[in-house]
Formats: C-alpha cells, structure tokens, sequence
C-alpha cells in the first residue's frame, strides 16, 4: 500500500495534538486545560488517546506533574513546525487575501535601536505586507502567541525551528568621551581601577570579559547595575 493510500484514520485528532503541545508546554496537564478550555481528565483522555494509537509512551507521569519521554520530544520538534503552519493558512484564509501579514517578535532594545530604522525601507519594497510588531523580554511560543518570525539574542540551540542568523555579535568597552577624558585607560588591565557598569542581561559579562584577556575578575563592587542592556548603555553615555 502506498503512503497517500492510507486511511485518514492515521491522522491523529487535533484535539489530541493540541492537548499534547500544551501539556508539553506547561509539563502540567490542569495548566494546559486551562488553555484549551477542558477539564484535566478530558486533556488525560486526549493524551491517553494518542499515546494508544502511537504506540509509544510520551510522558513520564509524576505526582509533581509530567516530563516528556524522549519519543515526546522528538515528536513535540515535529508537530510543532505543522501547527504553526497550520494557523498561519487558517487565520490567511479567514483575512483579508490583498494584504499579508508578516508577525514580528523582538526584545525592546532591539526592536527600537536595529529593527524600527529599518521598517521604513523594508515597507516601501514590501508595500503589500503589514507588519506586526510585538516586544518583549519572554520566549513566546510561535503557535500560541501568533508570531511568523521570533528575533532572539543568544545561542540558536532551537532544533525544531528554522535559525537565521541576523548578525553575529562583536563585544567591545563603551564609555562616555567625557568619563574617557578624565580616566587613564591605555589597556584592558586599567579598567580593573574604574567604576564599572554591569549588565546582567548580556551573554558576555565583565569576569567573562577580564578572564578572556587573562586577568582577575575586579575586586571593586560594580557602581551600577542592570537587569537590561539598553539601560546599561544609556546609564553609560551619560558617564557614569
């Protein structure tokens, strides 16, 4: 029998992919029935279903809630490309067909310092696009919170998503032309004597940063501290 000739009976219930997804999401099946709107037992039912006609267990059951088996995650990197895919055609098909939508999603900084110049010029060579952008410091989920493409800073460890990179990042020591006049720094050792800004959000922090020019990590307490990069380079121009 070829594969287009199997019944559509293979084809697993969406209820039951919908249950699985979120109860991989939340590793909590009374969370991923709130979303969908069940009762917990009915998301059990859901996935005892597809587990019986899989054949294969997806969950570890724990009285704490439950963790995905390694066939779960495989099979959650496989469908989760399909149900995006599948949303994209349904909200396509139920909206306007002249105009397409392109959902973007983004932390603040980026959005406002790299992303917003650039708008303008991608609208005029795409005049039949509208563009959506959402920012935000959380890792969305592409079928849940409705976005086409999520801009991320880190490492692309995301397997079951398609990564682009959109530059890589160079690291370098900013300061204020004013705090530069009045500090003697000649090379990477004299900023161990300065009143240094830390920013925890980067991927590269100043131990980091000392012990790839081989020395100590500072002794002196940080002046200034912050939770967002964007704050750090501001609280920067300004000198401190």
């Amino acid at each position: 029998m070829r594969q287009d000739d199997l019944p559509s009976s293979h084809l697993p219930p969406l209820r039951a992919i919908q249950a699985f997804e979120q109860t991989a999401r939340f590793g909590n099946l009374a969370r991923a029935a709130e979303v969908l709107d069940l009762t917990p037992s009915a998301i059990s039912h859901q996935l005892a279903k597809l587990e019986v006609m899989i054949g294969r267990q997806l969950f570890v059951r724990a009285a704490r809630g439950v963790t995905l088996t390694p066939v779960g995650e495989q099979y959650l990197k496989d469908i989760s490309g399909l149900l995006q895919s599948l949303e994209v055609a349904t909200e396509r098909a139920a909206s306007d067909v002249s105009m397409d939508c392109l959902r973007l999603h983004s932390s603040p900084s980026f959005g406002l310092l790299w992303l917003m110049p650039r708008l303008e010029s991608f609208r005029l060579s795409n005049p039949d696009i509208q563009i959506n952008l959402s920012c935000s410091y959380e890792s969305l989920h592409f079928s849940q919170d409705k976005i086409d493409v999520d801009i991320r800073h880190g490492r692309p460890n995301w397997p079951s998503y398609e990564v682009r990179t959109v530059r890589n990042e160079s690291f370098a020591v900013l300061a204020s032309p004013k705090l530069i006049a009045r500090c003697a720094v000649k090379n990477a050792a004299d900023l161990l004597a300065q009143e240094l800004i830390l920013s925890e959000a980067t991927l590269l922090r100043w131990p980091e940063w000392f012990a790839q020019h081989g020395l100590a990590r500072p002794e002196k307490p940080y002046a200034l501290s912050f939770d967002r990069s964007y704050m750090s380079l501001e609280a920067a121009s300004h000198g401190f």
